[in-house]
């Protein structure tokens, strides 16, 4: 008899496992070869053997700038999303101590009395004191796998919490460098307002001596006021983004400290890692991969609802009434309950939830899928931001050197009658623009290393 109950329980197990009710999730595949392309090779595959990745670094030891690790700080501790997702974990956290609690006993407490009489006559007074225990003998994985599920949902949002951390810190980041880059061409503009009007006055003086004539005054006034007009559309710009980071950091629209363009020094040579190791880093690839495995458990929970529910109930209550009659002093009265409840036909309620829980399921595989696509791009995409930046910003540096002398040669060549006013000016804005476009570059540069940093998963410490 022993070795037929053994042999049940034996063929019992095996069963609940080929169903597949008691798994644990495992990664699926994922082919990370040639993730991020190579900005030079033309084989458009990068083949990384490194396993240090940049974005392993703590933001402190790449955005150094006292100024900007001040803002950073505030950011992170002021930042609603930043406050927001810290509630969002605390929720979750809620809900798993909820799930791991299915699996005891859960007890209630309902004292009742009763006073009654019958045609005048003297009153009787019952009551009872129950405690009531109901237990859900979790046989086929049904408690199991929501609190498997609720393990993930926890992980996924503090992913999230991360994804937010670090979108915060680029966003910061980026500002930040975009204001040095505005001041730098503000710089820039208010010398060359300097310089137009320099020109002006010299085509006026050139005027009274007959030299030339008003069209080419009215041209270089025209050219002094349209880098006036640059000048007051850097200022907007300088107040609006001061105004977006300001927000952005939970603070009242003000002027934000900063420091110069010229001085700031960031990372130059950058290591991605091998491509699993960005699957772990970036929080947002290892969020949408919590979110598969929470579904992975939702299946099973849904599978785990064909299989019976087994409940066991008690009670105890300390009661005069008898049910015949009535007792005092009172006594205990001790019940206990055993029920199996088996799905046979429920509408197809069972079958549609699990149909519905696989769909979600392959939704959020293609999630994660693209999850790993779009950071190997968001890689590739900065390493190719930043070389293309830095070889334009040396290309046109020395434009600015040759612009630099034409100016001064168009100059002197106008004041010898030798050059048109035409030529004056075309030479101002050009060297102007070259001017201004480098900055952008180097600006560009910047905003390659924080991207880069932020497609790496950085900004975790």
């Amino acid at each position: 008899m022993k070795k037929n109950n053994i042999l049940i329980m034996i063929s019992a197990a095996a069963l609940l496992s080929s169903c597949g009710i008691y798994n644990k999730y495992e990664r699926p595949e994922v082919n990370t070869t040639g993730l991020v392309r190579d900005v030079a090779s033309a084989t458009d595959t990068l083949a990384v053997t490194d396993t240090t990745s940049f974005g392993n670094l703590p933001w402190r030891s790449v955005f150094t700038d006292p100024q900007l690790q001040s803002i950073i700080e505030k950011g992170l501790a002021n930042n609603t999303d930043m406050l927001n997702a810290a509630l969002n974990v605390k929720m979750v956290e809620a809900q798993l101590t909820a799930a791991k609690l299915a699996f005891v006993p859960s007890f209630t407490f309902s004292p009742q009395g009763t006073i009654s009489s019958w045609d005048g006559s003297k009153a009787t007074k019952t009551y009872s004191l129950p405690i009531n225990a109901s237990w859900s003998i979790d046989l086929f994985g049904n408690l199991l796998n929501q609190k498997r599920s609720a393990q993930m949902a926890l992980l996924a949002t503090k992913d999230y919490q991360l994804v937010v951390k670090t979108n915060l810190i680029a966003n910061i980041a980026n500002m930040y460098y975009t204001l040095m880059m505005l001041d730098k061409q503000l710089e820039i503009v208010d010398n060359m307002t300097g310089l137009t009007k320099d020109t002006w006055d010299m085509m006026k003086l050139q005027k009274e001596l007959g030299n030339t004539k008003e069209t080419s005054v009215q041209s270089a006034e025209a050219n002094y006021y349209s880098v006036l007009a640059q000048a007051a559309d850097l200022k907007r710009q300088i107040r609006e983004t001061e105004n977006s980071l300001s927000l952005l950091i939970g603070q009242q629209a003000q002027t934000i400290g900063r420091g110069k363009l010229d001085n700031q020094s960031l990372p130059s040579e950058f290591s991605t890692g091998i491509g699993i190791q960005m699957l772990n880093n970036r929080p947002d690839v290892h969020y949408a991969e919590m979110t598969l495995a929470q579904c992975f458990y939702d299946v099973q929970t849904a599978r785990s609802k064909f299989y019976p529910n087994i409940t066991i109930s008690a009670s105890g209550a300390f009661t005069n009434s008898s049910g015949a009659g009535i007792v005092n002093p009172g006594k205990w009265l001790l019940s206990a309950v055993g029920s199996l409840v088996q799905p046979i036909f429920m509408n197809g309620q069972l079958v549609a939830g699990l149909k519905v829980a696989k769909a979600q399921q392959e939704q959020a595989y293609n999630t994660w899928q693209n999850a790993v696509l779009s950071a190997g791009s968001e890689v590739s995409n900065a390493l190719v931001l930043y070389n293309s930046s830095d070889e334009k910003s040396k290309l046109e540096q020395k434009q600015i050197e040759s612009l630099t002398k034409n100016v001064e040669y168009t100059k002197d060549l106008f004041a010898m009658g030798n050059s048109t006013y035409l030529e004056v000016i075309s030479a101002q804005q050009s060297l102007l623009n070259a001017e201004l476009a480098k900055v952008q570059d180097d600006f560009y540069k910047m905003q390659a290393v924080v991207n880069l940093y932020y497609a790496l998963g950085g900004g975790r410490y």
